[in-house]
């Protein structure tokens, strides 16, 4: 039988990261929204993010791709891992609570599972590691709160938009994993930005015309994070992880990201932190710890 991925403590750490730096992007969406289009949105995000990546991979001397299987791959992943999440994400968060929008991202953990289970031998689905992901999920729902998922339909587009975009990362998790296995993280990640850009280009001026660039100063900061820090650099981590840690363990990230920007509105935003909250974050800490496996080895041992 093949032996199972795991989650090293750096990986653990740079999950962490991606959390903390994914959590604060739904801030700076909800700023970015204020004066742009949901599409020029991710089209500046994916050309700010493949402008930093080539800019550091020449500099860096990495060598270029040159078979067109890896560049479709690029195409693919630019599609499934940029352009359809992040559109239906922006698009969905216009119309639905985020505590909900927050819960549905979150499904992308069980959908990365799932999907990893079924394509890799040494990512099955173990009753530990479906324990440890029903937990965590449960954690998300009781900080962001229950009642939230009273707003749920299956009939509401936007909510079906999120829930969408959580099936897209986690096949393209899987779908990278499969086809950019020894391929510096720097050149996977500007490879697939650019192709992003390139899908996102037409679209957004077509829909939304020139973006004007007299923004705010506040949308051109959400801007900055969304286009440097939440995709040139954490797809950098993004792909690090996947080569250590497998699709299904990398989608986890999702957990942690709702509680993150909970703590982020409290702090920032002034909203306020309800006492639930604290028990979902136990609940989500649980679960991870069910997850890794090492404290309950430990336990047993």
């Amino acid at each position: 039988m093949n032996a199972q991925m795991t989650i090293p403590a750096r990986a653990w750490a740079e999950i962490l990261m991606l959390s903390l730096i994914w959590g604060a992007s739904f801030l700076a969406i909800s700023f970015a929204l204020r004066e742009i289009g949901v599409f020029t949105i991710v089209t500046m995000r994916v050309l700010g993010a493949a402008m930093v990546l080539w800019v550091y991979v020449l500099a860096r001397g990495l060598a270029l791709p040159r078979e067109p299987r890896i560049w479709g791959a690029f195409l693919v992943l630019g599609l499934l891992n940029n352009v359809a999440p992040f559109c239906l994400i922006v698009w969905g968060q216009q119309n639905i609570p985020s505590g909900l929008t927050a819960i549905l991202n979150a499904s992308t953990a069980i959908f990365g599972v799932i999907v990893a289970a079924a394509v890799f031998a040494d990512e099955r689905l173990t009753p530990r590691k479906a324990l440890g992901v029903s937990l965590g999920f449960m954690g998300v729902a009781v900080a962001i709160g229950i009642s939230s998922l009273k707003s749920f339909d299956l009939r509401s587009l936007s909510q079906l938009a999120i829930i969408g975009s959580s099936m897209s990362y986690a096949i393209s998790g899987a779908f990278a994993r499969k086809t950019l296995t020894g391929l510096p993280p720097q050149v996977a990640a500007a490879g697939m930005t650019t192709c992003a850009t390139v899908l996102m280009l037409p679209v957004a001026y077509l829909t939304e015309g020139m973006p004007t660039l007299d923004y705010s100063a506040a949308t051109w900061a959400a801007l900055t994070h969304l286009a440097i820090i939440a995709t040139a650099l954490a797809y950098l981590l993004y792909y690090r992880v996947l080569a250590v840690a497998g699709s299904g363990n990398l989608m986890l990230v999702t957990l942690l990201v709702a509680p993150v920007a909970i703590v982020l509105g409290a702090v920032i935003l002034s909203e306020d932190l309800r006492p639930a909250a604290y028990l979902g974050f136990a609940l989500l800490a649980l679960g991870l710890v069910v997850l890794d496996g090492r404290l309950l080895g430990r336990a047993r041992r």
